[in-house]
């Protein structure tokens, strides 16, 4: 299995970018975009969960991003999407999508956000 997740760069404060993370390998035939996340890692901190689907479809997210970014899939192309909004310096972070197959949590290598002017 194989997280292949893309879309970050150098962004100014207040600005957008739209991260993809796309799952190949030996994954099941169902619709497994249901079961990829987001999570990011500043430098120093601990990594930490920001989005993730319900089991409906329905998305959530940590407190921090909530009304700034949005989680959306194309199942067909077992892809993710992370749109980011009106980015802040303390958004900066490696971000990665993992996939849970059980009992495995895969992770991609991530993708770095640098917001900064």
């Amino acid at each position: 299995v194989q997280l292949q997740a893309s879309g970050g760069g150098l962004v100014q404060p207040g600005g957008s970018l739209r991260l993809s993370c796309t799952a190949s390998g030996m994954i099941p035939s169902r619709d497994v975009t249901i079961d990829i996340a987001w999570y990011r890692q500043a430098p120093g901190k601990q990594r930490e969960w920001v989005a993730s689907f319900r089991p409906d479809g329905s998305t959530r997210q940590v407190d921090a991003v909530k009304g700034r970014f949005t989680m959306s899939r194309d199942i067909g192309k077992k892809t993710v999407f992370l749109q980011m909004n009106s980015l802040k310096p303390e958004d900066t972070a490696a971000y990665y999508c993992t996939l849970r197959i059980w009992p495995t949590d895969y992770w991609g290598r991530g993708t770095q956000v640098t917001v900064s002017s």
